[in-house]
């Protein structure tokens, strides 16, 4: 007997969490195919995560030349190109997006080009052709916000999509929100000689990480000239005929200014893409746009599941990866790991220094009534630290002084971000920190400052 579908799963979407569902449903015997509208990838790769890292790595290099007279060499001249910057950028992207399209032929995942929208529960219609599907995954992701009667035109008022491919850098700008992605633009700008403003309503910037974390990286953007103003809310944005006009309220003083800038960057939060896409028409129920998900990813209607951004759980790439295996692995009833806490996901920022967290702050673990124990080491007391001339920064873990249970990681230092999955994984297979201190940490790497800190969350820090 014939089926009634053309494909045991059809998945919305070709961004990180998307392309990943279609892999793992294809691995797990499912037919499938993935519809994308514009780029495999999705934001991520063609426009985040991929071209901003590759932007922070000449901004580093940038700034590594600035130091020469610390690592004994100088030289006259220096010219720095941006445009080479963003061209090197938009290659890795490319060539990162043609090996998705090499895995999609590989594991034989048709690959629709257009525009997808449920007309019902079962069919997504692209154009003249309506593809019925067994099981659906939406991907759609989300966009860039902005702040109310402020729209984003693309050449003055930017979101991080016009600005990861602008090769020419205003003279000023002024960025409008403080949290990972106005925190590594700043950066970079900075790096490149653009007088940067950082504004950020709450009262400390990178707000959804430990204040003392936030305080390393501000002290840091403060010393390189970049300046921020936190507790700040932007009340107006004029566009004039010379500049920007930015309104800002400061909410310590009670105090308001007009400051001007040549462009100004939106970077204040994500809303998700699932305006025109037919949710009603399929049943799909959501909460202010944001799709609702069980812990296998599965919405109110049984075959379709959400994923990534347009569920709003955790806007970073690796979750929404995250979830695309777990909704695949429900549909295909193969044995999956649901996610009920987002809290323990890792988060990272890659400014300098860099930023990597996980699980609870200190404020928050005391307000749910643990009893804590903490440690913590300087990267100040770090051998491979001092060798690389970054001293900045620590490493801090909280764990329930009852069973040793890692209750959250706060890192700010040198390529941070490489040495949380030693913590993530620690947390997901409930180690302790005396398990971490007694694990042997090569010398000098790194690393070590994990150990260290775990030694003296014990109360017998070696170092220190």
């Amino acid at each position: 007997m014939s089926s009634p579908f053309d494909f045991d799963l059809v998945v919305l979407g070709g961004g990180p969490g998307g392309y990943v569902a279609a892999i793992r449903a294809a691995q797990l015997g499912l037919k499938t195919a993935l519809i994308e509208k514009e780029n495999l990838g999705g934001v991520c790769l063609n426009w985040g995560c991929i071209p901003s890292k590759a932007l922070i790595r000449n901004a580093e290099i940038v700034n590594l030349l600035g130091q020469g007279r610390e690592f004994g060499f100088k030289f006259d001249n220096l010219t720095v190109d941006y445009s080479v910057a963003v061209k090197r950028s938009r290659q890795i992207s490319s060539r990162l997006v043609k090996g998705i399209s090499f895995l999609m032929k590989k594991n034989q995942i048709e690959v629709i080009e257009g525009f997808g929208v449920l007309t019902d529960p079962h069919t997504i219609t692209v154009g003249d052709r309506a593809i019925r599907a067994a099981a659906i995954i939406l991907a759609t992701g989300g966009r860039a916000s902005s702040i109310p009667g402020v729209e984003i035109d693309g050449e003055r008022v930017l979101s991080y999509r016009q600005a990861i491919v602008q090769e020419h850098l205003p003279p000023s700008i002024v960025i409008v929100g403080g949290g990972p992605i106005g925190m590594e633009f700043a950066y970079v700008y900075n790096s490149y000689g653009v007088k940067v403003t950082v504004v950020e309503m709450l009262p400390h910037v990178l707000p959804n990480e430990e204040e003392e974390v936030a305080e390393v990286v501000a002290k840091a953007f403060r010393k390189a000239g970049i300046d921020l103003r936190a507790h700040t809310r932007t009340q107006a944005i004029a566009l004039e005929e010379a500049a920007i006009a930015v309104t800002l309220h400061d909410q310590s003083s009670d105090q308001t200014e007009t400051i001007h800038a040549a462009q100004v960057l939106m970077a204040v939060g994500v809303r998700p893409n699932s305006e025109g896409i037919g949710l009603e028409a399929a049943g799909v129920a959501t909460h202010r746009g944001w799709v609702q998900v069980n812990d296998v990813m599965q919405t109110n209607v049984p075959h379709i599941y959400a994923i990534g951004d347009l569920t709003g759980k955790m806007n970073l790439a690796h979750v929404a990866s995250a979830q695309g295996v777990v909704a695949a692995e429900a549909i295909a009833g193969a044995e999956t790991q649901p996610i009920s806490d987002y809290s323990a996901m890792p988060r990272c920022t890659y400014c300098h220094p860099q930023v990597a967290s996980l699980g609870l702050t200190e404020a928050q673990a005391r307000e749910q009534g643990y009893d804590l124990q903490i440690g913590k080491f300087p990267f100040q007391a770090n051998g491979k630290a001092l060798g690389l001339g970054e001293r900045e920064g620590f490493i801090k873990i909280i764990a329930d002084a009852t069973y040793g249970e890692i209750l959250g990681v706060h890192m700010v230092g040198p390529e941070v971000t490489e040495l949380l999955p030693e913590l993530s994984l620690a947390k997901m297979m409930e180690l302790t920190p005396a398990e971490i201190a007694r694990n042997v940490h090569a010398h000098p790497t790194l690393s070590e400052a994990i150990m260290e800190s775990a030694h003296a969350l014990l109360g017998h820090g070696i170092h220190q």
